[in-house]
């Protein structure tokens, strides 16, 4: 063949080549960012079958070789074809997920067609979920914290003072509180000789007695150890009593007394020590050790008039007293379980004082016995409360009057005890107790309210 034609044939091909190349290459391959590149074509002007020489080209400058182009037209081919493959295989995948979409929304109303899922291989991907696993869901955010458990510190707070656990190491407590009494008493007592029922030569004497008491106290608790606490407890009394004597000698003479004091109490110190570690269910122990002071005025150190009755009020009891306890707290989910046994010692001493006439001689204290039981629980990590029961039992009291001994009547005082704190800070609540009396010897009602706060560690 000669020049012309050879010519004539080369751009044959190259026409059909860009014909194949239109027809093959899609607007997905160019819409998908993975279309073929210019580089790949702009070698050829296929308007005039000549290479255009761009300094790029093997055959810059030369004319192009059938061969070469045939192999270029086969490269283009196979990327056309693996392109056309990947779009294939794209568009599945949406269609798969489209349709896992449409099951998904049309699953809460039940109109779902397992077997044409299954058929379809996706059964197992957007099957209903099972009530095992429904159970399983959170009923609150996720994320959100559940709130703290209520400790056995939070549990207990709420208890009689002296009966929580032991301040840590380090740690100073600072108690202050404020205490109210009130007891009232009516008493009728006949000093004479009864001849026959209903007829009584002798004296008679009624007495309505109101008494109303205010502590004011300041508690001081310093961690020496974990396990070894040190407290000190200073008071200071209000009191005023209203006594009303009726008396029957020759004629009826009925008397008024109002009286009132203020001064220190008896100044206390106690010692606590935490026999064992808490572990599990099992109780914790601790052992205590109270000492009280005289600091207060003594009943001794009153005024009296000439019939022996007292011109004012004492604020302690006179005697230094030495009380050993134990203590057990039990854990019993959700409650904590508290309890204490004690033995209070009076020390005795000589008086050697006259009142109403009379020498007092050497005073033995009625020694006590006493005792607690009751829970207390939280309700969350801020509040908590308590209740329970107190006794004592006072021993008689032992006077040298005149030189003859005389002893006094056994006592029997119990109490119902309640008692509610609420947390304000980390370091620091409000403590409510009231107590009611349960024993004709035990104080009408008594109410407590404490402010602990804690310094240090």
């Amino acid at each position: 063949m000669d020049r012309t034609t050879n010519r004539a044939m080369m751009l044959c091909t190259l026409g059909y080549a860009s014909t194949m190349t239109a027809a093959f290459v899609p607007e997905a391959a160019f819409a998908a960012g993975d279309a073929i590149e210019p580089a790949s074509l702009d070698r050829f002007d296929l308007g005039h079958g000549d290479a255009i020489d761009d300094g790029r080209s093997p055959m810059a400058g030369s004319r192009a070789n059938p061969n070469d182009i045939a192999t270029q037209l086969e490269s283009l081919r196979a990327e056309i074809s693996a392109q056309r493959d990947m779009i294939r295989q794209q568009n599945e995948t949406i269609a798969r997920q489209q349709l896992a979409i449409d099951m998904l929304l049309r699953r809460t109303s039940g109109e779902i067609d397992l077997a044409g899922l299954r058929g379809m291989g996706m059964g197992q991907a957007i099957a209903p979920a099972s009530q095992e696993t429904t159970q399983m869901l959170p009923d609150a955010p996720v994320g959100e914290a559940p709130p703290p458990e209520p400790t056995i510190e939070t549990k207990v707070e709420a208890v009689p003072e002296g009966q929580g656990v032991l301040t840590p190491a380090g740690r100073l407590v600072i108690d202050p509180s404020f205490d109210y009494t009130s007891s009232s008493t009516n008493r009728l007592v006949f000093r004479g000789i009864e001849l026959v029922p209903g007829i009584q030569i002798g004296l008679i004497e009624a007495s309505d007695a109101d008494r109303d008491t205010i502590v004011t106290t300041l508690g001081l608790r310093y961690g020496l150890t974990n396990r070894l606490e040190l407290e000190a407890r200073i008071p200071a009394l209000y009191r005023w009593d209203r006594i009303e004597v009726a008396q029957q000698r020759d004629e009826g003479i009925v008397r008024t007394i109002k009286l009132k004091e203020r001064d220190i109490g008896d100044i206390e110190f106690a010692l606590r020590y935490q026999l064992n570690r808490p572990k599990g269910q099992n109780p914790i122990w601790v052992a205590n050790l109270r000492v009280k002071s005289d600091t207060g005025k003594s009943p001794f150190d009153v005024g009296y008039d000439e019939f022996g009755v007292a011109t004012g009020l004492s604020t302690g009891s006179g005697f230094w007293a030495v009380q050993p306890s134990v203590n057990f707290l039990l854990p019993s989910d959700p409650a904590v379980i508290f309890g204490s046994l004690g033995y209070l010692w009076h020390i005795p001493r000589d008086i050697d004082r006259k009142v109403g006439g009379a020498l007092i001689g050497r005073v033995d204290p009625g020694d006590a016995i006493s005792g607690n039981v009751g829970f207390g629980f939280a309700l969350n990590p801020r509040f908590s409360f308590s209740m329970g029961y107190r006794h004592s039992y006072i021993f008689p009291t032992t006077t040298e009057i005149g030189g003859s001994r005389e002893r006094s009547n056994r006592a029997q005082v119990g109490s119902f005890t309640f008692g509610m704190s609420y947390r304000l800070s980390m370091r620091q609540s409000v403590n409510v107790a009231i107590e009611l009396g349960a024993t004709a010897d035990a104080p009408d009602l008594g109410v407590t309210l404490r402010f602990p706060f804690s310094l240090g560690k």
